[in-house]
């Protein structure tokens, strides 16, 4: 095993003298809060993934919200989506009042399943809430299809994929409305926040009244057309998240090197093969480097491999524990979703950012690989 002394962390933001000068000239501004550098941000957000309108928030969750508000979704509506991803904006639901309802995953891909989802359509949905998972796009094409079908509302959650692409289109570009998030470990932090994208006129403009009044609004004496949240993101996170932009193309590149050491190294191990990919998914940016393990392997040996990789300094886990699962959805008559158990229980994901070194990831392997044989499963790795 490699002696390179190590402590490895899962997410470390690729930040440079650009980001750092940005900051500087916006502390030193008239205007640190909601200004033209959000507007500034918006536009050319909107622009980079083809939508009309984009609105920056607060946070992902904060953004959900909204968009259930600006569509006058009521207490005890359901939704569909996955339990499977990162869970921020997903617990909107419940914050807001709104029923979430449990779709299984595709084996594959880890996105939604689109069968699941029909099943479970009933007179009471609003909503099928689908992500693209851990980069890799959702089957937008079906999804689209059953929404339109079905008269329901498509919320795309993009968080996890930005650069990702299904056929000729980026993500973000599917859904009535489409969110992404800007904290760790996204390609683009902002420290917090996220962008709502829509092409609804109206939709835009509810959700810019319900975030907050505007400074030019402040003076006025008339009453607001509906009670603001203060959910503005400041021009900080915008210029930060401007210049994290206009480096995209080199972040993401970066994070593909990385991708290609880990995979080049991890070969040794019986049973590689290549992370998968749909046909429809034309470009796959990875949000996180997911391992799966061989059916051998259970939860208890998973979680054993992690702190094993803890106490070797490399900060590792699972991707998730599926929302259907924890206790407060499980309380309310979560209904199982075996297929999202059973791939969750096999999978961890390790450390993935533009810094990591070769050498580091070689580290990494090596130590993966003798943690899967301590636990005494072997050493079947499946990408």
């Amino acid at each position: 095993m490699s002696t390179v002394p190590v402590s490895i962390v899962f997410s470390d933001p690729d930040i440079g003298r650009a980001e750092l000068d940005e900051i500087e000239a916006i502390l030193r501004s008239e205007q640190i809060s909601a200004g033209s550098d959000v507007v500034a941000f918006e536009n050319a957000f909107a622009n980079y993934v083809g939508r009309k309108y984009a609105v920056a928030v607060a946070s992902p969750t904060i953004a959900l919200m909204l968009c259930l508000r600006a569509w006058d979704i009521q207490p005890g509506d359901e939704i569909i989506l996955s339990p499977y991803s990162w869970w921020q904006i997903g617990h909107a639901l419940s914050w807001y009042g709104a029923q979430p309802v449990f779709g299984d995953i595709d084996y594959y891909s880890g996105t939604l399943s689109v069968k699941s989802a029909e099943a479970l359509v009933t007179a009471k949905t609003r909503a099928i809430m689908a992500g693209n998972t851990k980069g890799h796009p959702a089957a937008w094409g079906p999804l689209r299809e059953l929404a339109t079908r079905t008269g329901l509302r498509l919320i795309e959650d993009s968080t996890e994929a930005i650069g990702s692409r299904y056929g000729e289109q980026l993500v973000g570009s599917f859904g009535d409305c489409t969110i992404f998030g800007f904290g760790q470990p996204s390609p683009i932090l902002c420290g917090e926040g996220a962008m709502i994208l829509t092409d609804d006129t109206d939709l835009a403009s509810s959700l810019r009244q319900y975030r907050g009044r505007a400074m030019a609004d402040r003076a006025s004496v008339s009453g607001a057309a509906r009670p603001p949240m203060q959910a503005e993101m400041s021009n900080m996170q915008a210029g930060l998240g401007m210049m994290q932009l206009s480096r995209l193309d080199g972040i993401l590149e970066r994070r593909r090197q990385i991708e290609g050491f880990y995979f080049e190294h991890m070969k040794s191990f019986e049973g590689i093969k290549d992370p998968y990919r749909s046909p429809e998914a034309s470009e796959v940016h990875w949000f996180t480097y997911e391992v799966h393990l061989g059916t051998r392997f259970s939860r208890s040996s998973r979680d054993a491999i992690v702190n094993d990789l803890r106490t070797h300094g490399i900060e590792a886990g699972a991707y998730c524990y599926p929302m259907h699962m924890q206790s407060y959805y499980r309380e309310r008559g979560a209904p199982r979703c075996p297929t999202t158990e059973r791939v969750s229980d096999r999978t961890l994901v390790l450390p993935f950012h533009p810094r990591l070194t070769e050498e580091e990831v070689v580290f990494i392997i090596d130590t993966l690989k003798d943690a899967s044989v301590n636990v005494g499963a072997g050493a079947a790795i499946y990408l």
